[in-house]
């Protein structure tokens, strides 16, 4: 990839070699050379493929300027993540018309910095659904002989079909299908619910043997012990797991700045749990945050606040297996 698809964010870091007490002080950007980081960021900003009106390309901005509001000290888990050293390579320009070449763009960025730091997890930023499938692709580009499989938490399959909708957000994970990417028995999807997924959706599903698991289900052993009961099975089945973390798998009264956003859904404790878990994994190697729509939020930003807590949850679960 050429390197030049990368921008600089319009928010900029707060340097303080003496003071990391807070987020925004503590993620620096990343170096082109030199540089050895604990994990890796970027943004993929692009909501033009979603089905629904959707401002999510402005997440990855309000995601890093909110981080004043975030110590870098975990509380709950007696832990400060100040010593684990995160980088920020930035976002990922998108084109302002052309979905394909913007998606390719994402593509090429996964890869890039895949093979540039293979040992170092990769966190995006959407951006809507539709990343997820440029960035699963352009991991599979760099590692090519490696079996990739999905953690999917989602109300939604997302399996709707291309050759209606075009790469949209509601067809990443029948992209990789289809595309022979990932093969559905390594696909888990947790947090399915209700009324929000059409009979011939799940017909889908089934026929390619994706592993749907209900929330409902979920909460029956504990939505974190379910999730981990699937990354047991994946580990034994791929070589790198991929987790994807829609925005709208929260209630819609702890979520409100989503697309698509539902009744019925995870509490923030029970994601918030799940991702320590999730970032304990040494074979989750990346993690999306997408559909979260600053456009659609309160006065008070809770679903932006609560996506930072999030992310923030996966880096506690990954610094707590370092041991940092």
């Amino acid at each position: 990839m050429e390197k030049k698809w990368f921008q600089t964010p319009e928010w900029s870091w707060n340097a303080l070699e003496s003071r990391k007490e807070f987020v925004h002080q503590w993620v620096q950007p990343l170096k082109d050379e030199g540089d050895s980081p604990d994990m890796i960021l970027f943004g993929a900003p692009l909501s033009r493929s979603s089905i629904s009106v959707s401002g999510a390309s402005l997440y990855p901005n309000e995601f890093r300027k909110i981080w004043k509001n975030f110590a870098t000290y975990n509380l709950d888990e007696d832990i400060d993540l100040s010593e684990f050293n995160v980088a920020d390579a930035g976002d990922v320009a998108m084109h302002t018309t052309n979905i394909l070449e913007s998606h390719s763009r994402i593509q090429a960025a996964a890869a890039y910095l895949s093979e540039k730091y293979p040992e170092r997890p990769l966190c995006i930023i959407g951006g809507d659904h539709s990343i997820t499938a440029c960035a699963v692709r352009g991991i599979k580009d760099a590692n090519p002989e490696e079996k990739i499989g999905i953690l999917q938490l989602d109300t939604h399959l997302d399996v709707r079909n291309p050759a209606d909708l075009g790469p949209a957000n509601g067809t990443p994970i029948r992209q990789l299908l289809d595309g022979g990417i990932v093969k559905g028995d390594n696909v888990y999807n947790i947090g399915l619910h209700g009324y929000f997924n059409a009979s011939p959706l799940v017909d889908y599903a089934k026929e390619h043997r994706i592993q749907m698991v209900t929330l409902k289900n979920a909460r029956k052993k504990g939505v974190p012990v379910a999730v981990n009961d699937a990354l047991d099975s994946l580990s034994e089945k791929v070589d790198r797991i991929y987790v994807t973390v829609d925005m709208d798998v929260l209630d819609i009264g702890q979520a409100p700045g989503v697309p698509a956003s539902t009744p019925g859904g995870m509490t923030t404790f029970e994601l918030f749990d799940s991702l320590i878990e999730i970032g304990k994994r040494e074979q989750v190697r990346y993690i999306d945050f997408v559909c979260l729509d600053p456009t659609k939020d309160s006065p008070v930003a809770e679903t932006v606040k609560t996506g930072v807590y999030a992310w923030l949850q996966f880096v506690t679960g990954r610094a707590m297996a370092l041991g940092k």
